[in-house]
């Protein structure tokens, strides 16, 4: 396999839009995030993202088909319930970015796609003269019935690029989940400064 692992930005972000879309449906689907996507919401929603001004989404192909991507974008381009939070633990909302989904078939796992994907979008974030990058990760409980024997959380990834939890900094969103309706879910937040 030949990975090339690239940002796209402005007007190059349109035309990536379908197949993060269909990433983020396929991916999310499995635990821990267990979301049962909707592809008329994720046009709603991708949209409003690529139009944040320096948003990025950086894209990993295998010759011509998107296999991976990950975004980011400044948090105070953000909806106000993820900025809120981060705000309210003294974070400069105008200095920081928001790293939001991290999505790649399993197939390329593990071939170093996750640390270039943190790669560009730490450089993106410095570009635009962010001293501080924050991301969320859903909390699930240890003994959740979905979670496969061999799930791997990715704590030591982040930590190792890092990355840490905020204790007691964290915001709740809703999704529709896979087998179930629309639930409540509570979300990590994890910070470093850049």
């Amino acid at each position: 396999m030949s990975v090339t692992v690239a940002p796209v930005t402005g007007a190059g972000l349109v035309d990536v839009i379908p197949a993060l879309a269909r990433l983020r449906i396929a991916v999310f689907r499995d635990f821990p995030y267990l979301y049962d996507g909707d592809a008329d919401y994720e046009a709603d929603y991708l949209a409003d993202f690529a139009a944040a001004e320096g948003a990025v989404i950086v894209v990993a192909r295998d010759g011509t088909e998107i296999v991976g991507a990950a975004t980011a974008a400044p948090l105070g381009t953000q909806d106000t319930a993820w900025q809120a939070p981060l705000a309210t633990a003294g974070f400069d909302v105008a200095r920081t970015f928001y790293f939001g989904e991290s999505v790649l078939f399993d197939a390329w796992r593990g071939q170093g796609i996750g640390h270039a994907f943190f790669d560009h979008r730490e450089a993106q974030a410095r570009t635009h003269g962010a001293s501080h990058a924050a991301f969320c990760s859903v909390i699930r409980a240890a003994d959740h019935p979905a979670r496969p024997v061999d799930h791997r959380p990715l704590n030591d990834f982040w930590r190792r690029r890092g990355y840490g939890p905020l204790d007691g900094v964290t915001t709740w969103f809703d999704w529709k989940t896979v087998g179930g309706g629309e639930e409540r879910h509570e979300l990590q937040y994890w910070t470093r400064r850049l």
